[in-house]
């Protein structure tokens, strides 16, 4: 089983982040809310703005190449910020079943412990090995948006998913 670092992404990183980012917008339009259109448009500054309002954790390969990201956001509204949100979660082609799938969400529960009650995430319907490796460190579903994503005229379902974290 191959190595990984992991740890917080700083500007530093912001090329890296910005490639694989948009890897996984390109490659997999179902799987994430954004789109590769949208975000290919933006200057490196947005990018870097992410960095400061999320906490994304970056999963690099033994050369020090990027190779997976996920993050965590906790609103800023008094009463929504008992819930954290895992999103953007994307791993290389190359750095596929590797384990650091399930080392990118651990480090993001870890981030997330003593912040937030719970953490939620939606994941397409579709993608069995996510739901999988969500059910397997705990999260529950707890609804399903129907078409809550349409990429080029086909739409996509999302489960809602929930760890407690207390």
């Amino acid at each position: 089983m191959p190595t990984f670092q992991l740890r917080r992404l700083e500007p530093r990183d912001i090329d890296a982040y910005r490639a694989v980012r948009l890897d996984g917008l390109k490659r997999h339009p179902e799987s994430f809310g954004a789109s590769y259109e949208d975000e290919a448009k933006q200057p490196l500054e947005w990018f870097a703005h992410r960095l400061t309002v999320a906490a994304i954790v970056g999963g690099f390969d033994s050369a020090g190449v990027l190779v997976g990201v996920a993050g965590l956001t906790i609103p800023g509204a008094i009463k929504t910020r008992h819930k954290g949100i895992l999103w953007g979660m994307y791993v290389v082609e190359a750095a596929r079943r590797s384990g650091l799938s399930q080392l990118l969400v651990e480090a993001v529960i870890d981030e997330a412990r003593g912040k937030v009650e719970q953490l939620q995430l939606t994941v397409v319907s579709s993608n069995a090995a996510a739901i999988r490796l969500y059910s397997k460190l705990g999260f529950v579903g707890y609804g399903l948006e129907t078409r809550a994503l349409c990429v080029d005229g086909q739409y996509f379902d999302e489960m809602l998913m929930a760890l407690p974290l207390l």
